[in-house]
């Protein structure tokens, strides 16, 4: 395998205060006047910034400043969102550089491409830090950015922190702490399609040891589409206990409850939608679909000195998940006709133990963190086995009742333990270079039981995760970095392995990268640039003579990415970013189709973003005007690139008035020209709409 590595360099200037003190201790030895210092320019971070002066909790486990990072790393704040009127974690996400969703904005599931590759088996989402087992390609959860602080994406293989499955990227979602002050805040909205949301979160203390965090949150709408009413709530709670500075335990506990659309695209011809079928649903009448998920964790934090602290995490599971639905659509211009597929009633029960044990030492020059993570998912899955089809007229009602009487059979069990050993050291060479590298093994011992046939087996996988980054500040603003890194992913989801695809390894993802961060104009701007080349090998491919499955296929991408927010003014502020990626298989054969030199599908060559914002000052308040656009380009429906989804802009909105400090009312609106646009594809055949235009009205009150 070739790479281009570029050298990356990065010079920073001492601490401020280290230099003071060092020429207070030289006068007073030698009473010589100190020697003339540099003039020491104190910055500001811009309002909704990239947050580079922020410690990079989601792009290393050793803490240090996003801006020292050998890595892209992006953080969006709760602000931020707020501003754009963004609520579902999925838009919010969508919108940082190179992330392109791929569920319907209709049904709570967040799967995304990025870097040239798609799917919750590259791109993972994490909850304060801790990645939760993935069945069937669902991560349902966190739906929505109620009860959350921040969020921020690491971009690339991200392994070496979060473990198999995210080569991609890795969104981490940080949620609110306990705090001693009280806080008390309130949410209400109504919108378009008779939606409405209200949600509550209060914090504060309940003794001079004890402090809470709890967020409750609902949410209702008729949807845009036939049989698209969704509704959900959610609670979460963190008790924390702090008896001194050194210790600190916290007890969460949350539960969540979503009953999304039932609604799974529209037909397309040649990866166009067509506008006719626009807003029909092909689903029965009697569809359901039920997401219900429960989380415990208990954390603990020690600090045994002032160089070596000690943590651990006692994290539990459940979801409990069902669908019955008709998934699969295709239109017939010929006949008139649409047949319906994929007649799916199934269901799920994953649940998940794990624990994590960590030691960090900060001594000197070093910051050290060793790490041990052990987790095991199980995982029932039972299905009613019907593989019918219908053909219906395009002007016919849809079918209003499942048409299969038989049970609902548990069709097999599966369970996974993972043990992960990692190790992360932060290396700081003098004032101006760190080198920061990390290794870490993943270890699986996975066994099936198949309860219908004799198709049970058990395995071993593993994976080995490393990076190796060096960064060099060019200054207190600006730094330069570069790394190189290796990640991991499964060729199908771990927890869904079968007969035929247990004698496969992990993929395995080299990459590198070299890009730049710099603050300028005394804290007002902030910018970052991104340049990479990512190679995946052991992609499951076909031999065209001999038919047989084996893991030879290999798939490539290179891109620049940029992103930047700078106050231009007191009252104006821009935000952008900018991701160009071209991305290959080099070799790959699926059902009997060479897909060499193919683009996978929904992998946009261009995407981006931009806000702007206007502040000002009344007599009545204070007001704020936003204006946005996301830019796709177009993306093939499928994998042999015969299907075109054609690429979109669409402009968004937002008004807020501020009468006061703890009262913000905010009108958002979507889609301003209501553009019909294709949000992912389905398949050749098959798409998710873009969601057409929309109006929010929402109330925020602190006390």
């Amino acid at each position: 395998m070739k790479y281009l590595v570029l050298p990356a360099v990065m010079i920073g200037l001492a601490p401020a205060a280290l230099a003071i003190a060092a020429e207070t201790r030289a006068e007073e030895r030698t009473g010589l006047p100190p020697a003339q210092l540099p003039t020491v320019q104190v910055t500001d971070t811009a309002e909704g910034g990239l947050g580079l002066s922020l410690p990079s909790t989601s792009g290393s486990r050793t803490g240090i400043a996003t801006r020292d990072l050998p890595a892209s790393l992006e953080h969006v704040s709760e602000q931020t969102w707020q501003e754009r009127g963004d609520s579902r974690m999925a838009d919010i996400i969508g919108r940082t550089v190179g992330m392109t969703p791929l569920s319907p904005t209709s049904y709570s599931s967040l799967s995304f491409g990025s870097r040239g590759f798609t799917g919750t088996n590259s791109v993972g989402i994490a909850e304060d830090g801790v990645r939760l087992g993935v069945a069937s390609s669902t991560t349902p959860y966190p739906a929505n950015s109620w009860g959350y602080e921040r969020v921020e994406v690491l971009r690339g293989p991200a392994s070496i922190v979060y473990g198999t499955g995210t080569v991609g990227a890795t969104a981490n979602i940080v949620r609110k702490q306990p705090t001693r002050e009280s806080v008390r805040e309130v949410l209400l909205g109504t919108g378009s399609h008779g939606s409405a949301k209200l949600g509550l979160g209060a914090g504060g203390a309940l003794s001079d040891t004890l402090s809470y965090r709890l967020d409750a949150y609902g949410h209702y709408t008729r949807g845009e589409h036939d049989m698209a009413r969704a509704s959900g709530g959610k609670l979460m709670s963190t008790l924390r206990w702090q008896p001194t500075a050194a210790l600190r335990m916290e007890l969460l506990a949350d539960v969540s409850d979503e009953k999304p659309a039932h609604y799974f695209g529209t037909p397309t011809v040649n990866g166009a939608i067509v506008p006719e079928l626009l807003g029909r649903n092909f689903n029965t009448a009697d569809s359901d679909i039920r997401i219900k998920d429960k989380r415990v964790r208990a954390r603990a934090q020690y600090q045994i000195n002032d160089w070596v602290s000690v943590s651990n995490e006692l994290y539990r599971f459940k979801a409990d998940r069902y669908w019955r639905n008709i998934e699969a659509y295709q239109y017939l211009p010929a006949t008139q006709q649409l047949r319906l597929g994929d007649y799916l009633e199934l269901s799920h029960d994953l649940e998940q133990t794990g624990n994590r044990l960590e030691t960090a030492v900060n001594a000197g020059a070093h910051k050290l963190v060793l790490g041990w993570e052990v987790n095991r998912a199980k995982f029932n899955f039972a299905r009613n086995d019907y593989a019918g089809s219908d053909l219906i007229g395009v002007n016919s009602p849809s079918l209003t009742y499942w048409p299969n009487s038989s049970p609902l059979l548990p069709s097999f069990t599966t369970a996974a333990t993972t043990h992960d050993f990692y190790a992360e050291d932060a290396w700081s060479l003098g004032d101006r270079w760190l080198l920061l590298a990390g290794i870490r093994r993943d270890m699986t011992d996975f066994d099936r039981k198949d309860l219908t046939g004799p198709n049970s087996f058990g395995k071993n996988l593993g994976g080995t995760a490393w990076r190796l980054g060096l960064t060099h500040r060019l200054n207190a603003q600006t730094s330069l970095y570069g790394q190189i890194s290796q990640g991991h992913d499964p060729v199908t989801n771990v927890l869904t392995l079968n007969l035929a695809n247990k004698d496969f390894k992990l993929t395995t993802a080299r990459q590198v990268e070299v890009g730049l961060k710099q603050q300028f104009a005394q804290g007002q701007g902030e910018w970052t640039v991104a340049a990479y080349r990512i190679e995946k090998d052991d992609i499951v491919t076909t031999d065209l003579i001999t038919k047989l499955q084996y893991q030879g296929g290999r798939q490539h991408s290179q891109g620049l990415e940029l992103s930047g927010v700078l106050r231009l003014s007191p009252n104006w502020r821009l935000e952008g970013n900018y991701a160009l990626v071209s991305a290959q298989y080099d070799e790959l054969v699926k059902s009997g189709v060479d897909l060499s030199g193919k683009r996978p599908s929904n992998v946009p060559r261009q995407t981006a973003n931009l806000w702007a914002h206007y502040t000002a000052a009344s007599a009545i308040g204070r007001w704020q005007a936003s204006l946005g656009a996301r830019t796709v380009s177009q993306r093939f429906a499928d994998d042999a690139n015969t299907a075109s989804s054609g690429g979109y802009t669409v402009w968004d909105a937002a008004l807020s008035w501020k009468p006061q400090p703890r009262a913000t009312y905010r009108l958002s609106l979507r889609n301003l020209s209501d553009k019909l646009y294709t949000y992912s594809a389905i398949s050749g055949t098959q798409a998710y709409p873009g969601e057409g235009r929309r109006v929010d009205l929402t109330a925020e009150f602190t006390f």
